[in-house]
Protein backbone atom coordinates (compact mmCIF):
# COMPACT_ATOMS: atom_id res chain seq x y z
CA UNK A 1 0.00 0.00 0.00
CA UNK A 2 1.32 3.55 -0.87
CA UNK A 3 2.40 6.01 1.95
CA UNK A 4 0.41 8.55 2.31
CA UNK A 5 3.48 10.93 1.67
CA UNK A 6 2.73 9.15 -1.63
CA UNK A 7 -0.45 9.42 -1.88
CA UNK A 8 -0.61 13.35 -1.39
CA UNK A 9 1.82 13.90 -3.62
CA UNK A 10 -0.10 11.79 -6.01
CA UNK A 11 -3.71 13.67 -5.22
CA UNK A 12 -1.45 17.35 -5.49
CA UNK A 13 -0.31 16.48 -9.05
CA UNK A 14 -3.54 15.73 -10.56
CA UNK A 15 -5.14 18.63 -8.57
CA UNK A 16 -3.01 20.71 -10.36
CA UNK A 17 -3.89 18.52 -13.82
CA UNK A 18 -7.54 19.26 -13.34
CA UNK A 19 -6.85 23.11 -12.69
CA UNK A 20 -5.03 22.87 -16.51
CA UNK A 21 -7.94 20.76 -18.05
CA UNK A 22 -10.32 23.45 -16.72
CA UNK A 23 -8.76 26.12 -18.15
CA UNK A 24 -8.47 24.70 -21.83
CA UNK A 25 -11.86 23.69 -21.63
CA UNK A 26 -13.08 27.45 -20.68
CA UNK A 27 -10.80 28.40 -23.38
CA UNK A 28 -12.08 25.91 -26.59
CA UNK A 29 -15.56 26.63 -25.07
CA UNK A 30 -15.28 30.81 -26.03
CA UNK A 31 -13.14 29.29 -29.14
CA UNK A 32 -16.11 27.11 -29.99
CA UNK A 33 -19.04 29.65 -29.60
CA UNK A 34 -17.10 32.10 -32.31
CA UNK A 35 -16.15 29.04 -34.57
CA UNK A 36 -19.67 27.47 -34.11
CA UNK A 37 -21.45 30.54 -35.54
CA UNK A 38 -18.86 31.18 -37.97
CA UNK A 39 -19.51 27.43 -39.33
CA UNK A 40 -23.22 27.48 -39.18
CA UNK A 41 -23.56 30.89 -40.88
CA UNK A 42 -21.65 29.99 -43.98
CA UNK A 43 -22.23 26.59 -44.52
CA UNK A 44 -24.93 27.25 -46.66
CA UNK A 45 -23.07 29.44 -48.68
CA UNK A 46 -20.81 26.54 -49.44
CA UNK A 47 -23.74 24.00 -49.63
CA UNK A 48 -25.27 25.80 -52.24
CA UNK A 49 -22.24 26.35 -54.29
CA UNK A 50 -21.54 23.03 -54.51
CA UNK A 51 -25.32 22.19 -55.75
CA UNK A 52 -24.94 25.06 -57.80
CA UNK A 53 -21.64 23.82 -59.77
CA UNK A 54 -23.31 20.27 -60.04
CA UNK A 55 -26.28 21.56 -61.52
CA UNK A 56 -24.76 23.70 -64.20
CA UNK A 57 -22.64 20.85 -65.12
CA UNK A 58 -25.09 18.61 -64.89
CA UNK A 59 -27.17 20.52 -68.21
CA UNK A 60 -24.16 21.05 -69.54
CA UNK A 61 -23.56 18.37 -71.73
CA UNK A 62 -20.27 16.93 -72.95
CA UNK A 63 -17.79 20.22 -72.33
CA UNK A 64 -14.54 19.06 -73.01
CA UNK A 65 -12.50 20.88 -70.48
CA UNK A 66 -9.30 20.05 -68.82
CA UNK A 67 -11.12 20.23 -65.34
CA UNK A 68 -13.94 17.88 -66.41
CA UNK A 69 -11.37 15.26 -68.00
CA UNK A 70 -8.23 12.95 -66.49
CA UNK A 71 -4.68 14.36 -67.24
CA UNK A 72 -3.66 11.16 -66.91
CA UNK A 73 -0.91 11.28 -64.11
CA UNK A 74 -1.80 8.23 -61.39
CA UNK A 75 -0.55 11.11 -58.41
CA UNK A 76 -3.23 12.32 -56.13
CA UNK A 77 -3.15 15.49 -54.50
CA UNK A 78 -4.61 15.35 -51.22
CA UNK A 79 -5.33 18.76 -49.15
CA UNK A 80 -5.45 17.10 -45.59
CA UNK A 81 -6.88 20.06 -42.63
CA UNK A 82 -5.72 19.03 -38.79
CA UNK A 83 -4.77 20.75 -35.95
CA UNK A 84 -1.12 22.58 -34.61
CA UNK A 85 -2.01 21.29 -31.52
CA UNK A 86 -3.14 17.97 -29.96
CA UNK A 87 -5.15 17.21 -26.22
CA UNK A 88 -8.29 17.12 -29.45
CA UNK A 89 -9.28 13.81 -28.30
CA UNK A 90 -9.43 11.44 -31.91
CA UNK A 91 -9.93 14.95 -33.76
CA UNK A 92 -6.58 14.61 -35.94
CA UNK A 93 -6.48 10.83 -35.81
CA UNK A 94 -9.32 10.21 -37.18
CA UNK A 95 -8.80 12.48 -40.44
CA UNK A 96 -5.50 10.54 -40.89
CA UNK A 97 -6.77 7.39 -40.40
CA UNK A 98 -9.37 8.17 -43.40
CA UNK A 99 -6.84 9.22 -45.64
CA UNK A 100 -5.17 6.14 -45.13
CA UNK A 101 -8.13 3.62 -45.27
CA UNK A 102 -9.43 5.89 -48.51
CA UNK A 103 -8.72 4.49 -52.34
CA UNK A 104 -5.54 6.51 -52.58
CA UNK A 105 -2.39 4.46 -52.08
CA UNK A 106 0.73 5.65 -50.47
CA UNK A 107 3.02 5.66 -53.15
CA UNK A 108 0.32 8.15 -55.28
CA UNK A 109 -0.67 10.47 -52.45
CA UNK A 110 0.73 14.14 -52.53
CA UNK A 111 0.06 15.73 -49.62
CA UNK A 112 -1.02 18.90 -49.13
CA UNK A 113 -0.93 19.83 -45.11
CA UNK A 114 -2.78 22.33 -43.33
CA UNK A 115 -2.19 21.20 -39.46
CA UNK A 116 1.19 19.94 -37.78
CA UNK A 117 -0.64 17.78 -36.82
CA UNK A 118 -1.69 15.62 -39.44
CA UNK A 119 1.61 16.62 -41.65
CA UNK A 120 3.79 14.31 -38.47
CA UNK A 121 1.60 11.48 -38.92
CA UNK A 122 1.40 11.32 -42.48
CA UNK A 123 5.15 12.43 -42.78
CA UNK A 124 5.85 9.00 -40.21
CA UNK A 125 3.62 6.62 -42.05
CA UNK A 126 5.86 7.41 -45.30
CA UNK A 127 3.55 10.11 -47.12
CA UNK A 128 5.20 11.99 -49.31
CA UNK A 129 4.46 15.80 -48.19
CA UNK A 130 4.28 18.51 -50.79
CA UNK A 131 3.78 22.13 -49.08
CA UNK A 132 3.05 22.80 -45.02
CA UNK A 133 0.59 25.60 -44.50
CA UNK A 134 0.09 24.47 -41.10
CA UNK A 135 -0.01 28.03 -39.87
CA UNK A 136 -3.14 28.97 -42.10
CA UNK A 137 -5.22 27.08 -39.82
CA UNK A 138 -5.08 29.36 -36.87
CA UNK A 139 -6.44 31.67 -38.18
CA UNK A 140 -7.91 30.77 -42.12
CA UNK A 141 -9.05 33.47 -44.52
CA UNK A 142 -10.45 32.99 -47.95
CA UNK A 143 -7.14 34.25 -49.44
CA UNK A 144 -5.97 31.48 -47.83
CA UNK A 145 -8.26 29.13 -49.63
CA UNK A 146 -7.59 30.91 -52.76
CA UNK A 147 -3.64 30.00 -52.52
CA UNK A 148 -3.88 26.64 -51.54
CA UNK A 149 -6.26 26.24 -54.10
CA UNK A 150 -4.01 27.85 -56.49
CA UNK A 151 -1.02 25.61 -55.66
CA UNK A 152 -2.88 21.85 -56.02
CA UNK A 153 -4.53 23.60 -59.61
CA UNK A 154 -1.09 24.47 -60.51
CA UNK A 155 0.29 21.01 -60.04
CA UNK A 156 -2.69 19.76 -61.93
CA UNK A 157 -2.20 21.82 -65.24
CA UNK A 158 0.99 21.05 -64.97
CA UNK A 159 -0.06 17.06 -64.97
CA UNK A 160 2.26 16.92 -61.49
CA UNK A 161 -1.22 15.07 -60.39
CA UNK A 162 -4.29 13.45 -61.71
CA UNK A 163 -6.94 13.88 -59.16
CA UNK A 164 -7.10 16.13 -56.34
CA UNK A 165 -9.03 15.28 -52.97
CA UNK A 166 -9.99 17.03 -49.80
CA UNK A 167 -9.47 15.42 -46.40
CA UNK A 168 -10.99 17.51 -43.11
CA UNK A 169 -13.49 17.50 -40.38
CA UNK A 170 -17.16 18.35 -40.81
CA UNK A 171 -19.04 20.37 -38.18
CA UNK A 172 -22.45 18.69 -37.18
CA UNK A 173 -22.91 19.77 -34.28
CA UNK A 174 -20.86 20.77 -30.82
CA UNK A 175 -20.16 17.13 -30.35
CA UNK A 176 -20.63 15.11 -33.87
CA UNK A 177 -17.78 15.95 -36.12
CA UNK A 178 -17.69 13.79 -39.04
CA UNK A 179 -14.24 12.98 -40.99
CA UNK A 180 -14.81 13.40 -44.60
CA UNK A 181 -12.74 13.01 -47.82
CA UNK A 182 -14.44 14.48 -50.89
CA UNK A 183 -12.93 14.46 -54.39
CA UNK A 184 -12.54 18.61 -55.86
CA UNK A 185 -10.86 17.38 -59.49
CA UNK A 186 -11.94 16.11 -62.13
CA UNK A 187 -15.17 17.37 -61.22
CA UNK A 188 -17.82 14.83 -61.34
CA UNK A 189 -21.48 15.27 -61.54
CA UNK A 190 -23.60 13.23 -59.39
CA UNK A 191 -25.02 10.42 -61.65
CA UNK A 192 -28.74 10.85 -59.49
CA UNK A 193 -28.82 15.22 -60.02
CA UNK A 194 -27.70 13.76 -63.98
CA UNK A 195 -30.32 10.88 -64.32
CA UNK A 196 -33.24 13.21 -62.95
CA UNK A 197 -32.41 16.14 -65.67
CA UNK A 198 -32.60 13.40 -68.44
CA UNK A 199 -35.51 11.68 -66.80
CA UNK A 200 -37.53 15.40 -66.05
CA UNK A 201 -36.39 16.73 -69.63
CA UNK A 202 -37.34 20.12 -68.48
CA UNK A 203 -34.81 21.55 -67.49
CA UNK A 204 -32.84 24.05 -70.44
CA UNK A 205 -29.27 22.96 -71.68
CA UNK A 206 -26.89 25.30 -70.15
CA UNK A 207 -25.94 28.22 -72.19
CA UNK A 208 -22.32 29.51 -71.58
CA UNK A 209 -21.38 33.35 -71.72
CA UNK A 210 -18.67 33.71 -72.68
CA UNK A 211 -17.53 30.19 -74.20
CA UNK A 212 -17.73 27.50 -72.08
CA UNK A 213 -14.16 26.86 -71.87
CA UNK A 214 -13.71 30.60 -70.71
CA UNK A 215 -16.29 30.12 -68.25
CA UNK A 216 -15.39 26.99 -66.46
CA UNK A 217 -11.65 28.76 -66.20
CA UNK A 218 -13.50 30.97 -64.07
CA UNK A 219 -16.20 29.40 -62.21
CA UNK A 220 -13.88 25.87 -60.85
CA UNK A 221 -11.54 27.95 -59.33
CA UNK A 222 -13.55 30.17 -57.58
CA UNK A 223 -15.68 26.95 -55.93
CA UNK A 224 -12.70 25.07 -55.23
CA UNK A 225 -11.43 28.00 -53.46
CA UNK A 226 -14.99 28.20 -51.96
CA UNK A 227 -15.53 24.18 -51.09
CA UNK A 228 -11.61 24.52 -49.20
CA UNK A 229 -12.41 27.52 -46.78
CA UNK A 230 -15.80 25.99 -46.05
CA UNK A 231 -13.57 23.05 -45.13
CA UNK A 232 -11.64 24.92 -42.89
CA UNK A 233 -14.07 26.47 -41.13
CA UNK A 234 -15.73 23.84 -40.07
CA UNK A 235 -12.48 22.29 -39.05
CA UNK A 236 -11.32 24.89 -36.65
CA UNK A 237 -15.08 24.94 -35.19
CA UNK A 238 -14.71 20.70 -35.12
CA UNK A 239 -11.13 21.35 -33.55
CA UNK A 240 -12.52 23.16 -30.59
CA UNK A 241 -15.63 20.93 -29.81
CA UNK A 242 -13.78 17.66 -30.18
CA UNK A 243 -11.05 19.63 -27.26
CA UNK A 244 -13.41 21.17 -25.56
CA UNK A 245 -15.18 17.12 -25.09
CA UNK A 246 -11.81 16.16 -24.33
CA UNK A 247 -10.82 18.40 -21.33
CA UNK A 248 -14.42 18.16 -20.13
CA UNK A 249 -13.67 14.48 -20.01
CA UNK A 250 -10.34 14.51 -18.79
CA UNK A 251 -11.35 17.03 -15.81
CA UNK A 252 -14.13 14.43 -14.38
CA UNK A 253 -10.95 11.99 -14.80
CA UNK A 254 -9.26 13.75 -12.35
CA UNK A 255 -12.11 14.19 -10.31
CA UNK A 256 -12.85 10.68 -9.58
CA UNK A 257 -8.83 10.11 -9.19
CA UNK A 258 -8.59 12.69 -6.51
CA UNK A 259 -11.72 10.96 -4.91
CA UNK A 260 -10.79 7.39 -5.00
CA UNK A 261 -7.11 8.93 -3.88
CA UNK A 262 -8.82 10.74 -0.97
CA UNK A 263 -10.48 7.82 0.32
CA UNK A 264 -6.97 5.85 -0.07
CA UNK A 265 -5.47 8.86 1.91
CA UNK A 266 -8.27 8.43 4.66
CA UNK A 267 -7.85 4.67 4.87
CA UNK A 268 -4.08 5.12 5.07
CA UNK A 269 -3.84 7.59 8.01
CA UNK A 270 -6.75 5.82 9.82
CA UNK A 271 -3.99 2.72 9.65
CA UNK A 272 -1.33 4.75 10.68
CA UNK A 273 -3.48 6.17 13.46
CA UNK A 274 -4.76 2.39 14.80
CA UNK A 275 -0.87 1.09 14.36
CA UNK A 276 0.21 4.36 16.93
CA UNK A 277 -2.39 3.45 19.56
CA UNK A 278 -2.07 0.07 19.02
CA UNK A 279 1.70 0.58 20.66
CA UNK A 280 0.87 3.01 22.76
CA UNK A 281 -1.71 0.28 24.35
CA UNK A 282 1.05 -2.58 24.02
CA UNK A 283 3.66 -0.30 25.75
CA UNK A 284 1.18 0.55 28.45
CA UNK A 285 0.25 -2.95 28.87
CA UNK A 286 4.02 -3.79 29.11
CA UNK A 287 4.53 -1.45 31.83
CA UNK A 288 2.51 -2.84 34.11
Amino acid sequence: MASMRDIKRRKASIESTQQITKAMKLVSTVKLQKAKTRAEDSKPYFNKMYDTVQSILSRSGNIDHPYLRSNGSGKKAVIVVTSNRGLAGGYNSNVVKLVESGNIAKEDAKIYGIGKKGIESLARKGYEIVSDDSEIINEPLFSDAVEIGRKVLDAYLAGEVGEIYLAYTGFKNTVVHIPKLIKLLPVEVKEDLAEGKKEEGKEAPMNYEPEAEESLDLLIPKYMNSIIYGAFIESVASENGARMQAMDAATSNAEDMIATLSVAFNRARQGAITQELTEIISGAEALN
